[in-house]
């Protein structure tokens, strides 16, 4: 039995996962909570924010994120992709700075409009 809290509200369900039982999942308030509970254990994914440099603009740099969850264990190699990646501006929100993170599927998107 694995106990978690319950990220996808802030309620912050005490959840219960029985992995004995097929991943049943009790503590929750509502139905996210019991699909949370059965991927944290079975597929955990995350999305994931960061920041990339940028040339041309106002600031130094370009806040970013993943434009849907990616599994966990890639974490570290999304967030390798990023290094040495440099903008030029200008990049307006929702463009794709880095596609196919990892063979995910996901890509890397601004999040600010930077000129």
């Amino acid at each position: 039995m694995k106990e978690l809290i319950c990220i996808v509200c802030p309620r912050g369900c005490h959840l219960k996962v029985d992995e004995e039982r097929e991943f049943a999942v009790t503590g929750n308030a509502c139905a996210r909570g019991q699909e949370y509970g059965r991927m944290e254990l079975q597929n955990p994914v995350r999305v994931l924010t960061s920041i990339v440099e940028i040339k041309g603009a106002q600031g130094r740099c370009c806040p970013v994120k993943t434009d849907k969850p990616i599994p966990k264990k890639e974490i570290f190699r999304a967030m390798e992709a990023l290094r040495g990646l440099t903008l030029q501006a200008p990049v307006m929100t929702g463009d794709v700075v880095y596609r196919d993170i990892c063979g995910t599927g996901a890509s890397w998107r601004a999040t600010k409009d930077m000129s």
